[in-house]
């Protein structure tokens, strides 16, 4: 994409964006917001969260919406890109005293043009069970607050099921709840089930059915976001201690973890086929996790501040092979005409088998790209490429989307001296990537037999991986070893000798600080790095919480308490993972620019979602904002119409 002016032009709310796809514009007359469309003030309150669900509706208007802004709870018929948002008609609205709603969830399984099952939790820890057609409230869950009394950070529907719910608490628990069953008028009784490292559950111990049938503990701190994987088989856990946790859900099995560069995780998304996890938080970064490998993958760079939710395009994504010389991840208009002739419905259910075809053999040219996109509370959209030059490193390309640099690294002379070698290689099209030196001799592939003799886990890492050419970086590899600190040295070098074989591994505590100092230095003045010194990141803490001040932490001093508690924790942990397979180092993984980052609001941001024709954002001013995607933009009927136009739209 062209890259836009400085000055007051980066400032400006930018209602289109560009990709190869086409031009995404910006509806104002989609926008969704309380009917007065006068911006909410948001200082203290919790996110603004959006919910979709389809009614199977006759008319063809089946979607619908729901949102809640501040003590404020609206559901819609949500008419997208074909006709412009009534905003006087809410199908239902609520007003909520002493409490107020923080996330909802509809049951898809369930969902008819008559009824429909929306859960919604609150920050006083209750969870309710509306039908916002019939205008009933069902039950309402925790009521007497014996079973947490947290604020509900996340509620979902177990996938598949009518009547079984899972809910996590700023507390650090989940319980999964039953529709049926009551929660009883004492407090719950638990009996360990199942223990790991960081985590727990049990299950309650009563003579009778009763909710919760499950307690899950995980990490410290809260329990930020959870979502289940597509298959509805895995669950993967974002906490505010910083660790991403993927369990297998009916075992109860923790299946990997990941560890952020920095800070919380604050938000968690599957690729649409169940192989690759992102995650997002206070680091500022995008972490790209490889759900078959266990380990991180790639990182992304573009925002400024906290990311808050993070999301795939299921509709973008591309898998082109030799049967199919065309990819669908073009215009939508011409991926509907494919659809109508039956190739594009084909390709789509045969993608997640290509994928897997792809990650088992090379024997035939696969092209792949996943697109995901991110929004943060620096007001900004990213939307993001993973392509197979990240996935596949090792192996030929057919093509490539982004610009990698690869560092090369020979082997040090016998004199300990290290001599490196930094080759810069730009590729668009027709390019195939050189993986680079291993010193261990894994081919690039993680080798936990070369373990750390320093108290770390016996974790390697490949020496050398592409990164982007616009940041800076290293040309001295880690070489799998835990780093070696030496006061006053640039660098380090330990030879070992094993049989018939030398080792040599560099390190290099300057460098690092370097490469980190490096980011600050073009342009990321508030990322967080811990080769910093503490003084730095509290002023960078502080700096977040001034500009873009957490909606969704509560104003309770327990909250607060439990909150500071975390963030020493996170700290003290960051300090054993950095350089391990858990958290590698900024240059020992790809680190990716994002296609599209635009200032697209005047609040922080904390809704996006992925349609057919459509994307949607929203901030926390309480607008829902509906961005259509390449080719849809005519289908709006009374786009034009001025009588329709609101007065607190973003422009």
């Amino acid at each position: 994409m062209a890259a836009e002016g400085g000055g007051k032009e980066m400032n400006e709310i930018k209602t289109q964006f560009t990709t190869r796809e086409g031009v995404y514009k910006l509806l104002t007359h989609s926008e969704y917001s309380r009917p007065n469309r006068v911006p909410f003030n948001s200082q203290g309150s919790n996110p603004v969260k959006v919910s979709f669900v389809n009614v199977n509706d006759q008319s063809g208007n089946g979607d619908r919406i729901c949102f809640n802004v501040g003590r404020e709870l609206y559901f819609y018929i949500y008419k997208g890109v074909r006709k412009a948002a009534d905003l006087s008609k809410p199908i239902d609205k609520r007003i909520y005293k002493g409490t107020q709603p923080t996330c909802h969830d509809f049951n898809p399984i369930t969902a008819t043009a008559e009824s429909v099952s929306l859960l919604v939790g609150f920050s006083a820890g209750q969870v309710q069970l509306i039908d916002p057609i019939k205008k009933e409230t069902s039950k309402l869950f925790n009521e007497e607050r014996l079973i947490d009394k947290s604020r509900v950070t996340c509620v979902r529907w177990v996938p598949g099921s009518e009547s079984l719910f899972l809910v996590a608490h700023s507390s650090g628990s989940m319980y999964l709840y039953n529709v049926e069953n009551t929660c009883g008028t004492t407090a719950p009784h638990y009996q360990l089930l199942k223990q790991g490292e960081n985590y727990a559950v049990h299950t309650c111990k009563s003579k009778s059915a009763r909710n919760p049938l499950l307690r899950w503990t995980v990490g410290e701190g809260a329990l930020n976001e959870f979502a289940f994987s597509p298959d509805g088989k895995f669950l993967a856990c974002a906490s505010q201690d910083g660790f991403l946790r993927v369990f297998g859900f009916d075992a109860a099995e923790l299946h990997g973890t990941m560890k952020s560069y920095f800070g919380g995780l604050l938000c968690v998304c599957w690729s649409p086929d169940g192989q690759y996890i992102v995650a997002g938080g206070e680091d500022d970064l995008v972490t790209v996790w490889s759900f078959s490998d266990c380990r991180v993958i790639a990182r992304g760079h573009g925002h400024k501040s906290w990311v808050s939710v993070v999301a795939f395009d299921h509709c973008t994504t591309s898998v082109e092979d030799g049967d199919l010389p065309a990819e669908f991840s073009g215009s939508d208009e011409e991926f509907h005409e494919q659809i109508h002739f039956g190739v594009g419905r084909d390709r789509a259910n045969s993608a997640h088998s290509r994928l897997s075809k792809r990650n088992s053999t090379d024997s035939r040219p696969v092209s792949v790209t996943y697109r995901f996109g991110s929004v943060g509370q620096d007001t900004q959209l990213c939307l993001w490429d993973l392509t197979e030059d990240i996935l596949f490193p090792h192996l030929p390309l057919s093509r490539t989307r982004t610009h990698t640099n690869v560092m090369s690294a020979t082997s040090p002379p016998a004199t300990g001296q290290t001599t490196t070698t930094t080759t810069t290689t730009t590729t668009t099209t027709a390019t195939a990537t050189v993986p680079a030196t291993n010193p261990s001799g894994t081919n690039g592939k993680d080798n936990t037999s070369n373990s750390s003799t320093s108290g770390n886990p016996p974790n390697s890492l490949p020496s050398t991986l592409p990164r982007s050419n616009s940041l800076p970086h290293s040309s001295n590899p880690t070489g799998g070893s835990t780093p070696n600190s030496h006061t006053g040295s640039s660098s380090t070098t330990t030879t070992t000798t094993a049989a018939a074989s030398t080792t040599t591994t560099t390190t290099s505590t300057k460098a690092n600080s370097i490469i980190d100092s490096a980011f600050i230095a073009t342009g990321v003045s508030k990322f967080a790095t811990l080769s910093l010194h503490d003084s730095r990141k509290e002023r960078h803490e502080k700096d977040h919480k001034r500009n873009h001040s957490m909606g969704h932490i509560s104003s309770k001093s327990s909250d607060k308490l439990n909150q500071l508690s975390s963030t020493r924790t996170a700290k003290a942990e960051a300090a054993k993972t950095l350089g391990t397979l858990l958290c590698p180092r900024m240059e020992d993984v790809p680190l990716l620019e994002p296609l599209v980052c635009k200032k697209i609001a005047h609040e922080r941001l904390t809704v996006l979602i992925f349609l057919e024709d459509c994307l949607v954002t929203a901030c926390q001013e309480g607008f829902v904002c509906t961005w259509a995607r390449p080719g849809k933009v005519g289908l709006l009927s009374s786009q034009n119409n001025p009588a329709n136009s609101p007065s607190g739209t973003v422009v």
